[in-house]
């Protein structure tokens, strides 16, 4: 039998016969098509707005941007945006599902604000003042009454680790408005959520789409400043392109190489750009007082502090913000089981006058409309105690919040029972507030899709639906 031509062939060249020639990447593809012109037309893409996108946006934005307060531990909603005059008529009694805990009466007095009459506890001062910019959503319910879970679910919409954020889909989704910043952005106080580091990653989507963690003190991020002077700096980095792009091509075309090596050369461009926009001592006097900024509580200075950033982000181009609250307890600031009113206090005197300035300073600088706020935590707590000075954890039926970006204001969507036990009108689960996040930022939450593992994901699994009566 005749040898195959391949194999002669081959072997001639001193090549074993069964090896096989490693694919063409990407960047080899582009650069041999018409003479390298693909590859330019490239390179130029790649320094217009709103690069790195697989698509455009499915429809029109109202938000270009998010900013997601994230209240972590589970801030009360009967103490909050849900009163319930039931529990105080019903103060110390038995509750039927267990009679060893007691019905809680809420410890502050709700009001009426704004032309909308919203109810609102004493808790939030200040944000009671924005009442008719907000959309109150009382009928969150989630899965389950674990931190972690609780918490990666709010994030990844689901309760295990190993899916995208939120905040990564849309920066997937949506590519950059600043390719010298990164398009979700994590604003930390410099410790690790329940649920893990999990709660900002990227899942399988490429790791260019994972947050990038600014911490509240000190250095903002770890080696922002140069170590070299420029010139030299690009010939390392130019240096280091090279190898990377060599190591990719021996793998045959490696997305997580190109992220890594996508991900350097952000970190280079951030350089010049970062410290700049982080630096909120060029804010006003009128506005450092407005969110805070020299407040004599440590906490309430560096919530502050994150808030103006994420305002001037917003400012520019960055896709999705994420604002962690002051570190307090292990499981969450809010998770108070026990010493509710002291702690709900001090976490809301740490907050809320940041969170309200927020939404008064991007609405006079006429940013609001197409910046979407969501101010959210894992679940609520629960109506009823084992002793009468704290609550435990909720997950069927709680409150949140958006404003900006397409929400109409003064209005509260769906409700709790009379107790506050259970959502039980226009019942919103996670994946309906993710689909109504995505919406209001141009993404249909059914189309946004990565193929994995043989299957195509997506943020809300296969379900999901738009909340669209908070919608203006």
């Amino acid at each position: 039998m005749n040898e195959p031509a391949f194999s002669a062939a081959a072997r001639r060249a001193g090549v074993c016969p069964g090896r096989l020639t490693a694919p063409m990447t990407r960047r080899e593809m582009l650069k041999a098509s018409a003479t390298g012109f693909a590859w330019l037309a490239l390179s130029a893409l790649t320094q217009q707005r709103a690069f790195g996108a697989p698509t455009a946006p499915h429809f029109p934005a109202k938000a270009k941007s998010v900013i997601f307060l994230f209240m972590d531990g589970g801030v009360s909603h009967v103490d909050s945006f849900d009163p319930k005059p039931a529990l105080a008529a019903h103060e110390g009694e038995p509750w039927s599902g267990d009679p060893a805990r007691k019905w809680v009466k809420s410890p502050w007095n709700f009001a009426q604000h704004g032309e909308s009459g919203m109810w609102v506890s004493e808790l939030f001062p200040h944000i009671s003042g924005c009442v008719d910019d907000i959309a109150v959503i009382r009928s969150m319910k989630a899965d389950l009454p674990i931190h972690s879970t609780g918490v990666l679910l709010l994030h990844t919409g689901h309760n295990l680790a190993g899916r995208p954020s939120l905040g990564s889909w849309m920066s997937y989704g949506l590519g950059s408005e600043n390719e010298n910043l990164p398009g979700y952005v994590v604003l930390s106080f410099g410790h690790v959520p329940v649920g893990g580091m999990e709660a900002f990653g990227s899942g399988f989507l490429p790791s260019n789409f994972e947050g990038t963690i600014i911490r509240a003190d000190g250095a903002p991020i770890e080696n922002i400043t140069p170590a070299d002077a420029a010139a030299q700096q690009r010939i390392e980095l130019q240096f280091q392109r090279q190898q990377d792009a060599r190591f990719a091509a021996r793998l045959g075309g490696d997305d997580a190489v190109e992220s890594a090596m996508r991900n350097y050369e952000l970190a280079a461009r951030m350089q010049s750009l970062v410290p700049d926009v982080l630096d909120e001592t060029k804010e006003s006097k009128s506005i450092r007082e407005l969110y805070g900024l020299d407040d004599p509580d440590r906490n309430t200075r560096l919530y502050a502090r994150q808030c103006v950033r994420a305002r001037r982000l917003v400012e520019n181009g960055v896709r999705f913000i994420q604002v962690n609250c002051p570190y307090g307890l292990s499981n969450g600031t809010w998770d108070q089981h026990g010493n509710l009113k002291a702690g709900h206090e001090k976490n809301a005197r740490q907050t809320d006058r940041a969170v309200a300035a927020l939404i008064m300073d991007l609405k006079q600088r006429g940013l609001l409309d197409s910046t979407l706020i969501l101010w959210a935590g894992e679940f609520g707590r629960t109506p009823h105690a084992p002793k009468p000075n704290g609550r435990d954890h909720h997950p069927e039926g709680f409150s949140v919040f958006l404003a900006g970006g397409g929400v109409k204001g003064g209005v509260v969507h769906g409700a709790t029972d009379e107790f506050g036990v259970n959502a039980v009108e226009n019942v919103t689960d996670m994946h309906d507030l993710h689909a109504t996040v995505l919406h209001l930022a141009g993404l249909d939450h059914e189309k946004l899709t990565f193929r994995y593992a043989g299957r195509d994901y997506r943020l809300t699994d296969v379900s999901g639906r738009v909340v669209k009566a908070i919608l203006a």
